[in-house]
């Protein structure tokens, strides 16, 4: 009895010992180095901006934030009436009627470039009337620079040091007030290296950084929501590579409904998919093209540009390297235009960034990966990308494609999935675990495929609590952490009413919150098409009642007040 126990007792601790290298060989543990190593946090664009004003309160007035953005341009009725009447009556009477199109693009610019006086930047690329981020931001950036934020808490965490800035500017700018702030932030902290949590156009400044200072200052860098490899609905929206899809447009508003970003009323976004569906954007699409197109688009394109975000370096850096030649040529006209001496230190920053950053953004990558820098990168995808531009099918964040955003993913369109042929073909070659359950995207092909991350359902515009953990993870191990060292998989699905994440399953992946049947939209055959048009016409109808009573209801509300 004895000698059974004991052959019990050994066979259990052989069959122990043999499952433990197994275990230990599939996830390893990892420590944190966030009690010795502080990490700094740069954002992308949109925070607040001021401009001096004595009568406000703190002695500043916003004069823009992107969450309240409408709100900061509306203006009275009449103004509006003004604006347009200067606008449309030199496109009737010198455009049409005349073929002299110049009016109707200064007038255009001069207009729209009201709106947005304030924070446009002038022709260096340079603030004007003191506009900045908000003194408070600046203190904070102040604190952050003279004192330890560990605390009791014994470790520094994500908030601890983030950096504000001038999202407007240059980054190459804003990388020699980033490196400032990093030099300072080391020296209070008695850290040698920090971690860098970068996002959105942070991510710009990030590598701008990197070309110009290198990588000694970094143990870890993650980038989330990227656009420095290039964002196709900027680049293409100054570069001429538009296109009018009704049903792209019908899209984007049942995503960004979907996801809180702004609600169209369901009626207008019937109206839009009535008149897809009846031929009449097509129908407009063509004849401008036929007609008009070719003559203004380069106008419209630089007046629009001009007297709105373009004056911004920031946004520049955005733009595809193969499309920028056009965009300049776009926006400012030939070598040796008005505009182009007009504007001429602008493009020279322009210029710059374009050389020493957005030819080389993988080239810059590898050098931090090659110094040991732990890179870590998050795309996320199932958005419809916002419309106008001819990219408006890619599996997209709604700004940047999941190709760009995650340096060279191999993805299929919104429509389909990626063909069977190519997956058995990934699978033979052993890279089968990178293809996502929707098999729509294949890691295996990005600059990093085991350190970067995919999740579906989260919008560009708005970085979860999610992420951001799982970020902070990364960046702060004790080692170069990869998709398989996480609960977390290497492809997730965010749930916006839950606000949780989860990984991504054949079952829970078709989150999206628009159809992607490519029949839905564009019908193959006649009586298909007849089909779905009338359904339009009948979902209009339906919607129209309720719309008329909620305008009745607010033109009542209106007159009471």
């Amino acid at each position: 009895m004895m000698k059974k126990r004991i052959s019990l007792f050994l066979a259990l601790v052989l069959l122990a010992l043999s499952l433990a290298p197994a275990a230990a060989a599939e996830r390893e543990p990892y420590g944190r180095v966030n009690d010795r190593i502080p990490t700094v946090l740069i954002a992308g664009d949109g925070n607040a901006l001021f401009v001096p004003d004595e009568t406000a309160e703190n002695g500043e007035r916003q004069i823009f934030h992107m969450s309240e953005h409408s709100e900061n341009l509306q203006t009275e009725d009449s103004n509006v009436y003004d604006a347009l009447a200067a606008v449309l009556l030199p496109f009737f009477k010198e455009g049409l009627l005349k073929n002299n199109w110049d009016p109707y693009y200064e007038n255009l610019e001069k207009e729209i470039g009201d709106l947005f006086a304030e924070i446009r930047l002038d022709g260096n690329g340079d603030p004007q009337y003191g506009s900045s981020i908000s003194k408070a931001d600046q203190a904070s950036n102040e604190y952050n620079q003279h004192n330890d934020n560990k605390g009791e808490k014994g470790y520094y965490g994500l908030w601890d040091y983030e950096f504000w800035y001038d999202w407007r500017l240059n980054p190459l700018e804003s990388a020699r007030e980033l490196h400032a702030f990093v030099k300072n932030v080391k020296r209070v902290t008695g850290a040698k290296k920090i971690a860098l949590f970068s996002t959105c156009l942070g991510s710009n400044v990030a590598l701008a950084y990197i070309s110009k200072y290198g990588t000694d200052d970094f143990y870890s860098l993650s980038i989330d929501a990227t656009v420095a490899n290039g964002a196709e609905f900027i680049s293409e929206s100054i570069s001429g590579k538009f296109k009018l899809d009704g049903n792209a447009i019908v899209r984007f508003f049942e995503s960004a409904g979907a996801t809180g970003m702004f609600d169209l009323d369901a009626f207008w976004i019937a109206t839009i998919d009535l008149a897809t569906k009846a031929g009449l954007l097509k129908g407009i699409s063509k004849l401008l093209h036929a007609t008009i197109y070719d003559k203004v688009v380069e106008g419209v394109t630089s007046a629009i540009a001009l007297g709105t975000f373009f004056t911004m370096p920031c946004y520049w850096s955005c733009v595809c390297p193969e499309d920028y030649s056009r965009a300049i040529r776009y926006v400012f006209g030939e070598p040796g235009s008005e505009k182009r001496q007009e504007y001429a230190g602008l493009i020279k920053k322009l210029n710059s960034y374009h050389k020493r950053v957005g030819l080389k953004v993988p080239e810059l990558l590898a050098s931090a990966a090659d110094n040991g820098v732990l890179v870590s990168i998050l795309a996320k995808y199932g958005m419809q990308m916002a419309p106008l531009n001819q990219t408006n099918t890619a599996i997209s964040d709604e700004f940047a494609s999941v190709t760009r955003a995650s340096f060279g993913a191999t993805t299929s369109t919104i429509y389909d999935t990626l063909s069977d042929d190519y997956i058995a073909q990934r699978v033979a070659e052993g890279k089968g675990k990178y293809i996502s359950p929707d098999k729509q995207v294949d890691a295996s092909t990005c600059m990093f495929p085991d350190s970067t991350w995919f999740v579906k359902g989260a919008t560009h515009v708005r970085r979860t609590g999610a992420e951001n953990d799982m970020l902070y993870i990364c960046i702060t191990a004790d080692r170069h952490l990869t998709v398989d060292d996480f609960d977390w998989t290497q492809f997730m699905v965010y749930d916006n009413e839950t606000g949780t994440m989860f990984p991504m399953t054949e079952e829970n992946c078709h989150s999206e919150a628009f159809s992607t049947d490519k029949e839905d939209y564009e019908p193959s055959g006649f009586f298909a098409k007849i089909k779905a048009f009338f359904n339009a016409l009948k979902r209009w109808f339906k919607l129209l009642p309720d719309f008329i009573k909620a305008k009745r209801a607010e033109k009542a509300e209106a007159e009471t007040a």
